[in-house]
């Protein structure tokens, strides 16, 4: 089985991962007009706007939640494993990747909101839903692969890594006996869950700011304190990211890919994570909530991604191997596995005792946030596998034990075969969703154009599909007559939460048999 996942993983991530993914994100950029740099003050507004519903969350809840997701062990395990195996100027290939990568969030999270069900009275929605309505039925098989490899992913391979860094960072901290922090952990994990989305959303929305500002607050003390450092630092991340530093020579393809590796698995951008959490979301414009998740690619990695690097090579806290993949080219911590380890010893070099604890109470609260996150994706992948009201709850609670069980054995494992799974499960569904973004790039182009001919008129957007040609989007027509009827956006967002029927029986009805030509970006 090891055998096969890295094997696995080293097709999956190879060359045409790194290369399309860029590629994407830069046409996004493109045709959207250079959105994570135009629209950051839209980003950062719309987490102000818009309250929870009967049938769905908060603007800021839904960003929340996927940050929450997004921001996990790949924060601080994610970038030591990336900097040990493509040296320093991997930070510069994840700073990249997150610039790059912000309008493909954009695209696939405005996408995830145009092609929302409300299924068992809760918005639900991702790529399953919009490749099967985007696309059409003869895309059906497409839309069945990704949310069986999103349930796969974040119920059994996703995370172990989690609970992993968890044990390690906690045995190291504390002396916690590893099975115990994953039974504690499941057993939290269950009471929350079991809450229903609500409550999973008032959680990650009250805990996910806390942890970041807390963490990224320590992280620049470590980094002044360790002011004289930085010259030399940021000289070395570049002569690495470009393979000019001679310490680095014959490392730039391992740099660029191990950075966009783990800015993927971190931000998630490009595989539809997030989007899930945005369909959730009650906005009365698909792009609102899709710049507040372009946003959130800022918060992971240029803001606690960068803070991690920061501390361990201000600090010189890090080992790198060189283009052999086995030869140790630096050795600043000999016998020190890559992972929390380095964080620690970081923080623990400027403040004294307080490294291990500081680090494993960040590890624990970015990881469980993350694995609640898990959970709405899972269950909201089988609400679109699985048609049966009853047979959804009962598949629902076998994932939520599932997760669970997955924590458990996890905390248990070695680090490198937690990591290897986890990219496995990434790996599976990114692929599907890439090639639905690039067949799909159109429709998340026109939504664009709407939003900003809408605020070039001086209006607060409001979605009509009709206007642009779409024609399989009842939500979004109903909220936009509920608009011209009463004049009030959260009127109409509050009635149709309240009185649009569940859609999800009639989706194979409704999707056409090919795309939705209609829906053209040259509108």
């Amino acid at each position: 089985m090891e055998a096969f996942i890295t094997s696995a993983n080293e097709i999956m991530w190879s060359l045409p991962m790194v290369i399309l993914i860029l590629l994407l994100g830069a046409y996004f950029t493109v045709r959207m007009g250079v959105p994570q740099v135009r629209l950051v003050g839209d980003m950062v507004g719309q987490l102000l706007h818009g309250g929870r519903t009967s049938a769905g969350i908060s603007s800021f809840e839904a960003f929340a939640m996927a940050l929450g997701g997004r921001i996990g062990v790949a924060n601080i395990a994610g970038v030591a494993v990336a900097m040990h195996s493509g040296g320093p100027g991997a930070l510069f290939w994840m700073w990249v990747t997150a610039l790059l990568g912000a309008p493909v969030a954009v695209a696939e999270s405005s996408l995830a909101q145009l092609y929302k069900h409300k299924v068992q009275g809760e918005f639900r929605g991702g790529p399953a839903f919009y490749i099967l309505e985007g696309l059409g039925r003869n895309w059906r098989w497409l839309a069945a692969a990704y949310a069986a490899a999103t349930v796969v992913a974040t119920t059994l391979t996703g995370p172990q890594i989690q609970s992993n860094a968890v044990s390690a960072a906690t045995a190291q901290a504390w002396g916690w006996d590893p099975l115990w922090t994953g039974v504690g952990m499941a057993v939290l994990f269950l009471v929350i869950v079991l809450g229903g989305m609500h409550r999973l959303g008032r959680t990650v929305g009250l805990v996910v700011p806390f942890m970041a500002a807390a963490y990224i607050l320590v992280g620049l003390v470590v980094v002044v304190l360790n002011a004289s450092a930085v010259p030399e630092m940021l000289r070395l991340i570049v002569g690495s990211a470009f393979a000019t530093d001679s310490v680095y020579a014959g490392m730039l393809g391992a740099a660029i890919a191990w950075g966009v590796r783990r800015a993927v698995y971190s931000t998630e951008i490009g595989t539809g994570s997030g989007a899930q959490a945005s369909a959730a979301a009650n906005v009365s414009h698909p792009v609102k909530q899709g710049l507040a998740q372009g946003f959130s690619a800022y918060v992971d990695t240029l803001f606690v991604c960068t803070v991690t690097g920061l501390m361990i090579l201000s600090t010189n806290s890090f080992n790198v191997l060189g283009p052999d993949g086995t030869t140790t080219i630096v050795e600043n911590l000999p016998g020190v596995e890559a992972g929390p380890a380095w964080t620690q010893i970081a923080i623990d070099s400027v403040l004294p005792a307080f490294g291990p604890t500081l680090v494993a109470l960040a590890v624990f609260l970015f990881a469980f946030t993350t694995l609640l996150s898990f959970d709405f994706y899972a269950v909201t992948n089988l609400a679109y596998l699985v048609k049966n009201h009853t047979a959804q709850r009962v598949a629902g609670m076998i994932a939520h034990l599932l997760l669970a069980a997955s924590m458990v054995y996890g905390a248990l494992q070695k680090s490198d075969m937690a990591w290897a799974f986890a990219d496995f499960g990434v790996g599976l569904y990114t692929w599907v969703n890439i090639l639905a973004l690039v067949l799909l790039s159109g429709q998340a182009i026109t939504l664009m154009k709407d939003y900003d001919r809408q605020k070039r008129q001086g209006l607060d957007p409001v979605f009509d599909p009709r206007r642009v040609g779409i024609t399989n989007a009842p939500l979004w027509e109903q909220m936009a007559d509920e608009h011209a009827r009463t004049g009030d956006v959260d009127a109409a967002i509050e009635t149709v939460a309240e009185t649009a029927p569940d859609t999800r029986d009639l989706e194979l009805e409704q999707a056409p048999e090919t795309e939705n030509s209609t829906a053209s970006d040259d509108r």
